[in-house]
């Protein structure tokens, strides 16, 4: 007998350890988190080697828990990533805590990282792209294509696509102020010669075609994110598509009388009913943006959208896209700002608003087999970002609430999904 109580004494202590012995590593993204930014990069470099990660919605603002492993380690010791050590009774505890009925939380495990294309033109032009600084910054890794890669397929070889700040109306971004200088010049000239390249007698036309070829992209399961005017301009150019509705100072010949009964919204993806801006020296593409003068400018410290809050259990997708560790974020301005809430389509789910105003700044739908997701404004910490401004520093906005949204974007093609409730 008492040879059995030492076998048992014996096998109880050699166990303790392991018991004891921290297992996970949890990343927490509520405020204690030191670079909001870095931890999706450092998640999004552990599922290119395969590591097991479940993202824990609504819990600490959207943790991250993953194996441990001491590279793992490692590399958020290098990229100043705040985490914790946890043991397997302490991840068994959030577990159950994040999947109890009592709570809006939920665990979704993260899977194979996407394919990321950023749709930008190699010419330096003096403005900086969001996302891209964002990517370069959280160290994600991205290809640049342009409008002759999209022509000749390349969209195929991507699960997610980010439109860079863009007019697919083939109006330059109506930038006619600036007609004069050097880089309005080259940016017109590239793009004429990319239209003859590929067959078009003008801009607007081959814009058109790489719409129409993004839009089968989505429908095809593409994941598609974009900002700014890259929002508003690519469903203006969907629903123009058998009309002209560019004034003559950027392409010769004058808008079509009829332009406006000619415009097709079935064609778009989140608006409808809008009304084109056909002035030409109006730094403006639409009625779809309210956020621009002639309005007076806001005032950015009273300036700011609400996220909504949405059901982790049933609507994740959603909820993995509003993750953050705030409820409202500072506003920031671009030549398209906000969405004027009556011309969304009925069918999006509206992720943010400007309260009060009736006015969607976050929006997300689905087309097909894929879906979109856009973004009113510039740059989420640069409230009101003018040409040739320097780029913004990401190294001193480490909590960026509004650039966390742009990198929710990044992850949430890698989570296995369930089906949203109907």
């Amino acid at each position: 007998m008492m040879m059995t109580r030492n076998v048992i004494l014996f096998l109880f202590l050699a166990f303790v350890p392991s018991m004891v012995r921290a297992q996970d590593i949890l990343i927490p993204m509520d405020e204690s988190q030191s670079d909001h930014l870095k931890a999706y990069g450092v998640t999004f470099w552990a599922l290119e080697r395969s590591m097991d990660v479940d993202w824990l919605l609504n819990y600490r603002g959207g943790s991250f828990l993953l194996t441990r492993q001491s590279d793992l380690e490692a590399e958020l010791r290098v990229r100043g990533v705040h985490f914790e050590v946890i043991n397997g009774s302490r991840t068994a505890a959030i577990i159950s805590e994040v999947e109890s009925d009592a709570t809006n939380t939920a665990v979704v495990r993260l899977e194979k990282p996407p394919r990321i294309a950023v749709y930008a033109p190699d010419q330096t032009l003096p403005w900086d792209d969001a996302v891209l600084l964002a990517l370069n910054y959280a160290e994600v890794p991205y290809e640049m294509i342009y409008d002759d890669d999209v022509l000749q397929g390349a969209l195929d070889e991507y699960d997610w696509l980010h439109l860079h700040h863009e007019d697919f109306t083939g109006q330059y971004g109506k930038f006619f102020s600036f007609r004069s200088t050097a880089w309005y010049i080259e940016q017109q000239r590239q793009a004429e010669m990319a239209a003859r390249r590929n067959g078009f007698r003008k801009v607007s036309e081959m814009k058109l075609a790489v719409v129409q070829r993004i839009r089968a992209y989505v429908g095809g399961g593409g994941f598609l994110f974009a900002m700014c005017s890259g929002t508003d301009t690519f469903d203006i150019a969907l629903a123009a598509a058998q009309t002209d509705i560019v004034p003559a100072e950027y392409d010769g010949d004058p808008v079509d009388p009829d332009a406006v009964s000619r415009l097709d919204y079935s064609n778009t993806f989140a608006f409808t009913d809008f009304r084109p801006e056909f002035n030409s020296r109006e730094y403006e593409h639409s009625d779809i943006d309210a956020g621009l003068p002639p309005q007076p400018l806001r005032n950015p410290a009273v300036d700011y959208f609400t996220l909504f809050e949405f059901s982790a259990k049933y609507d994740q997708v959603p909820t993995m896209l509003t993750q953050n560790h705030v409820a409202t974020v500072k506003g920031f301005i671009g030549q398209t700002t906000n969405f004027r809430k009556p011309l969304v389509k009925p069918n999006v789910v509206i992720l943010a608003e400007a309260p009060g105003r009736n006015e969607v700044r976050y929006l997300h739908g689905t087309f097909g087999e894929g879906t979109f997701t856009f973004y009113g404004g510039h740059d989420p910490e640069d409230y009101q970002h003018f040409v040739s401004d320097e780029p913004t520093d990401l190294s001193l906005h480490k909590q960026s609430p509004g650039y966390r949204l742009i990198l929710n974007n990044i992850l949430f093609p890698a989570a296995k999904k369930k089906k949203q409730k109907t």
